[in-house]
């Protein structure tokens, strides 16, 4: 008998709850596995599915959407050591779940602490309330590959928005088979679109298109392709995060500021009885 050949697995794009190939049919080899290498045109159609998903994420009850990412956490637990043989860190995954409770815990806490009453001259009541910006793309960091992504993925959904995310290209595992565990999380699909392949290719789609309202610059090292970005950016007035150069300590306390900058201020005026 001849010696057997194994099955080498192909991992697929994660777009509106479903696992496409790449339009453009292309794939590249890493990690000593195929993975899609994801065309504009992939970008576009993960821009559709997230629109498509903001208005009932957005409409859902803060309660209902820490639910869900507390669901994330305990479906990333049950496959720790699926991540492990990826050549993730046990500290790392672990550390990964214990950021996806953090954040849970804050889904009906973020608007009390973000939002609040005004004082004015006047008889009325003047109410600030947070709101989510709507879809944000992010560029995801390279390393740590599973707790950076979970870092730059949790912030923007959990008030929510809607995310499309372009993942690390050089260690692109981790972020398709967490798109298997959110797949099965009761998160509905669109809140959450993956693309895997050349930052180069699908960031600049994602920076200049109009129906973006916030990129995530984090895993954009280059300077140059950073700031090409931010003009692409300006066209239709998105808010940029861009963070400052250098490393990042993605295990220590992650703080609000993720979660402030993808949120707007709605000012609400109401006559009082004088």
């Amino acid at each position: 008998m001849s010696e057997r050949v194994a099955v080498r697995k192909t991992y697929k794009l994660f777009i509106g709850g479903k696992f496409p190939r790449s339009e453009s049919g292309r794939s590249y080899l890493v990690q000593s596995s195929n993975v899609s290498l994801a065309s504009r045109k992939d970008a576009r159609d993960a821009v559709v599915a997230a629109r498509a998903a903001v208005k009932g994420w957005a409409g859902a009850t803060a309660y209902n959407r820490g639910q869900i990412l507390y669901r994330a956490a305990e479906m990333l637990e049950g496959r720790r050591e699926q991540f492990v043989a990826l050549g993730i860190p046990g500290d790392e995954v672990d550390a990964a779940v214990d950021r996806w409770v953090w954040y849970a815990g804050w889904a009906d806490k973020i608007a009390q602490v973000y939002g609040g009453a005004n004082p004015v001259a006047g008889p009325y009541f003047n109410l600030s309330a947070p709101e989510p910006t709507g879809v944000v793309a992010v560029v995801a960091p390279e390393r740590p590959a599973l707790l950076g992504l979970v870092s730059v993925i949790a912030p923007a959904i959990v008030s929510g928005n809607t995310v499309v995310v372009a993942a690390s290209p050089t260690e692109p595992l981790a972020a398709v088979t967490l798109a298997e565990v959110l797949a099965t999380s009761d998160l509905p699909g669109g809140v959450v679109n993956i693309l895997t392949g050349a930052i180069t290719e699908t960031a600049p789609t994602l920076a200049s298109h109009l129906d973006v309202n916030a990129i995530d610059l984090t895993g954009v090292t280059d300077a140059t392709l950073a700031t090409d970005l931010e003009v692409k950016a300006a066209e239709n007035l998105k808010r940029v995060l861009r963070p400052a150069p250098g490393d990042h300590d993605w295990f220590a306390g992650p703080g609000l500021a993720r979660m402030t900058t993808l949120l707007e201020t709605k000012t609400v005026w109401h006559p009082k009885g004088v």
